[in-house]
């Protein structure tokens, strides 16, 4: 993401292009839940979206490593689900329900990675729109 779209970001404009973008990575989603349904380990349907983007033709980066600082000293690394069009970042869950903590740990990813928008989609619903949180970092 180029400074203009970060900024933008902070004034709350995403912009036009990272809509359409997040709507395509949900239709996905929602195609691997109509076609699998609830019940699957998360990394089932990591796998399915994974599938389905490829389908699409809509790049992605699985499993990216984020390199966590504390005070300016690396101190680890994480990793989260997957970047779409190195834009948009994805984390997928398979839970009862999304609590406090998941979307934090979200929040926590956009904060590191600097970029705007998350999507955090639990597959354990009946009905997928349940399962959709879209996450701005402020």
């Amino acid at each position: 993401m180029n400074r203009r779209g970060a900024e933008d970001a902070e004034r709350g404009e995403l912009g036009e292009d990272i809509n359409e973008l997040t709507y395509a990575v949900i239709g996905a989603a929602m195609e691997v839940h109509k076609e699998l349904g609830p019940g699957f380990l998360e990394a089932v349907y990591e796998n399915s979206l994974r599938e389905e983007l490829r389908r699409r033709e809509i790049p992605f980066e699985p499993q990216p490593t984020i390199n966590v600082f504390y005070k300016g000293v690396l101190v680890g690394e994480g990793r989260y689900d997957m970047l779409v069009a190195n834009t948009l970042v994805v984390e997928l869950k398979s839970v009862q329900t999304i609590l406090p903590i998941h979307e934090a740990q979200v929040v926590s990813y956009l904060k590191m990675t600097g970029y705007p928008l998350g999507l955090l989609i639990n597959f354990n619903v009946r009905f997928l729109r349940d399962g959709i949180r879209r996450l701005i970092l402020s």
